[in-house]
């Protein structure tokens, strides 16, 4: 995940964006991107959107990756943190059924 963060935050650094990325943009962009991922599936199965739309679901899912690492470095979250303990809450909130 650190390799991701720095590349992300220095790409941003180097071009002088950070002081164009407020929170509320941000959120608007990830939310823009997740719509854009959407489009690959619209009127289509799973399987014709993932055969005729990989390459473009992939840089739409690494799209949304950008702007919440970004997002994420905004508000001074550790999102690996986050992630893993939502996780914890989730196998809580979701236990594992057996037989």
């Amino acid at each position: 995940m650190d390799k991701i963060r720095n590349t992300i935050l220095n790409f941003r650094d180097e071009r002088n964006w950070k002081l164009y990325h407020k929170e509320k943009d941000l959120a608007i962009s990830i939310s823009l991107e997740a719509n854009e991922l959407l489009e690959n599936f619209q009127w289509k199965s799973s399987e014709e959107a993932v055969r005729d739309s990989k390459q473009n679901i992939k840089e739409e899912m690494a799209d949304i990756l950008i702007y919440l690492v970004q997002l994420a470095d905004k508000l001074d979250i550790d999102l690996e943190e986050e992630v893993l303990e939502k996780m914890k809450k989730n196998a809580q909130k979701y236990p594992v059924q057996k037989g």
